[in-house]
C-alpha cells in the first residue's frame, strides 16, 4: 500500500476558480489528472493538502475532488488563525466527509509570532476534534519547535522534514540540509511525526538523487520509520523534480529494507492519519 503523504491538486485558472497566486506549476492538475498519475505509478492514494497558494483558506476544490475519488484522498486544509470563528470553522471540517487533519502555516515571511493566542485557538479545537495538526514552518524551525512545546496534547505532522525546499532549480540552497540537527532534535517529542516529503528537491545531484541517503538515514534513525510519512509534495515540487522522480528513488533504492519501505511509504502515513486508501 503507498500513500503519498502530501499532494496538491487543482483545477486551471479561469475565473470561476481563480488562483491567488501564480507559482511556476503545471497549468492544472485535477483530481482526475492526479488519480491517472495514481495508475501510472502505483500509488493507491494520497493526503490531499488544499493548495494554500491557489486557494488560500478555500479548501473547497478538494471537497469536490475527494466526493468524485472518495477511496483515493484524504482532506487536510489550511485554517486562518485570524478568522474569529476559526473554532467553528474546524468543527465544521471535521464532519467533511474524508477529512483527516488540518494545516498551520508558520513561515518566515508571514509574520506570524508562534506565541500569538490565534494559534492556541487553533490548537485547542484541533485537540477537541480529534485532528492532526500539519505545521508548515520550513525555513522558520524554530517558531515551530516554541509552537510545539507550548502543546504537548496536540498530534502535529511536520511538513517537508521542516527544511525549506527550492521551488525552482536555481533556488537550491548551498547547504540544504543545514537545518537537520534541528530536525533532529525535535525527534525527541513523542507528539509529532514528519513528512519526508519533497526530499528529493534538497538533492545537489541528478536523478536518482543519490546525495539524499545519508542525511535521510539520520532522519530515520531519529524519528524511526513509523513517525516517517514519505510524500512527494506534487505538484509544488514541479519544476525541480517531477512526479515520477518523486516516487522511484524510494521505490527502488537499495537502502531501505521491505519492511522499512512499506512502513516509510504508507504504513507510517495510514497510522498518523487515520486513514486508508480504498480499493477502486
Amino acid at each position: 500500500m503507498i500513500i503519498d503523504s502530501q499532494v496538491h491538486a487543482y483545477e486551471a485558472n479561469t475565473p470561476k476558480r481563480p488562483w491567488l497566486t501564480k507559482p511556476n506549476w503545471p497549468a492544472s492538475a485535477t483530481g482526475d489528472e492526479m488519480v491517472a498519475e495514481f495508475e501510472r505509478l502505483g500509488i493507491d492514494g494520497a493526503i490531499f493538502i488544499s493548495s494554500f497558494s491557489m486557494y488560500g483558506y478555500d479548501a473547497s476544490y478538494a471537497v469536490e475532488v475527494q466526493k468524485a475519488h472518495p477511496g483515493r484522498f484524504a482532506l487536510v486544509k489550511p485554517v486562518d488563525p485570524d478568522r474569529p470563528d476559526v473554532e467553528d470553522v474546524i468543527a465544521d471540517w471535521k464532519k467533511t466527509p474524508g477529512t483527516v487533519g488540518i494545516r498551520v502555516i508558520l513561515k518566515k515571511d508571514g509574520g506570524r509570532d508562534p506565541n500569538d493566542p490565534k494559534l492556541d485557538r487553533i490548537l485547542r479545537a484541533a485537540v477537541r476534534h480529534d485532528l492532526p495538526v500539519n505545521i508548515l514552518c520550513w525555513g522558520n524551525i524554530d517558531a515551530g519547535t516554541t509552537l510545539i512545546d507550548r502543546h504537548p496534547e496536540t498530534r502535529f505532522i511536520i511538513d517537508h522534514l521542516g527544511i525549506l525546499q527550492p521551488q525552482e532549480p536555481s533556488a537550491r540552497a548551498a547547504e540544504p540540509w543545514a537545518d537537520l540537527p534541528k530536525v533532529l532534535a525535535l525527534a525527541k517529542r513523542p507528539n509529532l511525526v514528519i513528512k519526508v516529503s519533497g526530499a528529493c528537491t534538497l538533492s545537489q545531484k541528478p536523478y536518482p538523487f543519490p546525495d539524499i541517503w545519508d542525511p535521510l538515514a539520520r532522519v530515520f534513525d531519529a524519528w524511526g520509520f513509523e513517525r516517517c510519512l514519505w510524500g512527494t509534495d506534487w505538484t509544488r515540487a514541479f519544476a525541480v523534480v517531477n512526479y515520477e522522480q518523486a516516487v522511484e528513488p524510494f521505490r527502488l533504492t537499495d537502502r531501505l529494507s521491505d519492511s522499512e519501505r512499506a512502513m516509510l511509504m504508507g504504513g507510517a502515513c495510514a497510522k498518523a492519519y487515520r486513514w486508508m486508501p480504498k480499493a477502486k
